[in-house]
């Protein structure tokens, strides 16, 4: 199919065209839902989108288990809020009761807008990459000794060199 096709096509057959052209494992629930699991370098990923012609917005929700000692939760929540400083298009949340970490995004497509492929794809994109870049600081808060500062500072920060 080609791209010109798929941009007519509703919300969440292009994110089943796409999850087709990457081989991810996904299941579309109804004409309005799909879940696709995203196999990152940290963690596999629980991204589920779903289009509400309500408000003309296709929303995703990428996902993963997360379940620190209820004594790092300041840390954490701290964290989340330094995090989200640094995020340009979506933000992330973290759910207590369900022990997950999410990383939510909506894309609005109000006025009769049509989302394009690679609009589609960029959404999956940065949802996963925001995630694999902020799992670390998640983590070095929530079972290590750092400060949500040095954590988030050793998540953003590039390596120079070669090993």
């Amino acid at each position: 199919m080609h791209i010109q096709e798929l941009e007519d096509l509703h919300p969440i057959d292009l994110v089943q065209s796409l999850a087709q052209t990457r081989d991810w494992v996904f299941e579309r629930q109804n004409d309005d839902q799909i879940a696709v699991v995203v196999e990152g370098l940290w963690q596999q990923y629980a991204v589920s989108l779903v289009w509400s012609e309500q408000s003309e917005t296709l929303r995703l929700v990428c996902s993963f288990e997360f379940a620190p000692p209820k004594a790092k939760l300041a840390a954490l929540y701290e964290t989340l809020n330094l995090a989200n400083d640094s995020c340009w298009s979506g933000a992330f949340s973290f759910w207590e009761d369900q022990q997950t970490m999410a990383y939510i995004y909506g894309l609005n497509l109000s006025g009769g807008a049509v989302a394009s492929p690679q609009q589609v794809d960029n959404m999956m994109r940065i949802s996963v990459a925001a995630c694999e870049k902020l799992y670390p600081a998640f983590q070095l808060v929530s079972w290590g000794d750092d400060t949500p500062a040095q954590a988030m500072q050793a998540a953003i920060s590039d390596a120079y060199g070669r090993a």
